[in-house]
């Protein structure tokens, strides 16, 4: 009986967006989208601290990012038809504070396009309250957590509310997991292993691990394979080619391809790059005996409909 639950979690997570009129072909004629399921709207840098913005450096060479939104040009650097989850954020520990008005505002601008989520930081008083807000007077989707670069474990019991209101909704919760370059904010927090007790006491509740957790991406993997609705993203990882590459075939070997879904993590990466990044990773590997990638399983990731997974379509 457990082989047949598999499959069936496969097939439906293997299936492609279907559009009306738009869309890209594939060779047996299905229209399909892609799906970014993590991607990021706020007003930089008046939503950061000054200690966030140095610290952020560390995220590529020294070099300050940029990390302005401008939907226009998220959408430029989108070959194909695309729809978008995105959030702000709330860390008062790492210097981060993203107002979920200023999200709803964002997806109210461009509704056909971009589905919100809200955020809490549970550290802060009256997080209970703007959750509620978000959901119920906001529209907002589902919920976006920053456990580490706020400082708390998500499964810790003053977090209760939150699972059985997400649980009790329909809510996805999407986390942040894996490194980060903001000294203050705690790596323990994030670690995938927290989210098993969770994924045990709220099964109903679909979870996202941002990045694979990288890189503890094996600790990853190890959840997602052992719990029905937790999946996991590769937003902001096509720019250590190497490390993706380990990634995805400590994923294909545990046979998960089926609980990852595709995302960005803009302003960080692009939706163009980050498929570009997807395809060329067996050409690294020209020259060599090392196991190829599944092409066929990487198109699928690509274009998988995270927002029927999610309960969103």
């Amino acid at each position: 009986m457990k082989a047949k639950k598999r499959s069936s979690r496969r097939s439906r997570c293997n299936t492609e967006v279907e559009l009306g009129n738009t869309g890209t072909h594939s060779g047996e004629g299905t229209i399909r989208m892609i799906i970014d399921i993590h991607s990021h709207v706020w007003e930089y840098p008046k939503h950061f601290g000054d200690g966030f913005r140095l610290q952020a450096k560390r995220g590529r060479a020294d070099v300050e990012l940029d990390l302005t939104v401008r939907y226009e040009e998220y959408a430029q650097d989108a070959r194909e038809e695309t729809r978008t989850v995105v959030f702000g954020g709330k860390a008062r520990l790492s210097g981060m504070w993203v107002d979920d008005q200023y999200v709803a505002d964002q997806v109210a601008a461009h509704p056909d396009k971009l589905i919100g989520f809200l955020s809490v930081d549970p550290t802060q008083n009256n997080w209970e309250k703007e959750m509620h807000a978000g959901h119920q007077d906001m529209g907002l989707k589902g919920i976006k957590l920053l456990s580490m670069y706020a400082g708390f474990y998500p499964n810790d019991p003053s977090l209760d509310p939150l699972w059985k209101y997400a649980q009790k909704h329909r809510l996805p919760v999407l986390l942040h997991t894996g490194t980060t370059f903001i000294s203050q904010a705690p790596i323990d927090c994030t670690l995938p292993r927290h989210l098993d007790p969770v994924a045990i006491r709220y099964p109903e509740v679909r979870i996202v691990m941002a990045h694979l957790a990288h890189p503890y991406e094996g600790e990853c993997v190890a959840v997602i394979r052992k719990h029905p609705n937790v999946y996991a993203d590769v937003s902001a990882l096509h720019y250590r080619p190497y490390q993706l590459y380990n990634s995805l075939m400590l994923v294909q070997e545990y046979g998960v391809w089926d609980k990852l879904l595709f995302g960005t993590d803009y302003p960080f990466t692009t939706v163009d790059a980050s498929v570009d990044g997807l395809r060329g990773l067996n050409g690294m590997l020209e020259g060599t005996a090392f196991p190829r990638l599944d092409t066929d399983q990487i198109e699928s990731l690509i274009y998988r409909d995270g927002l029927e997974i999610l309960g969103l379509a």
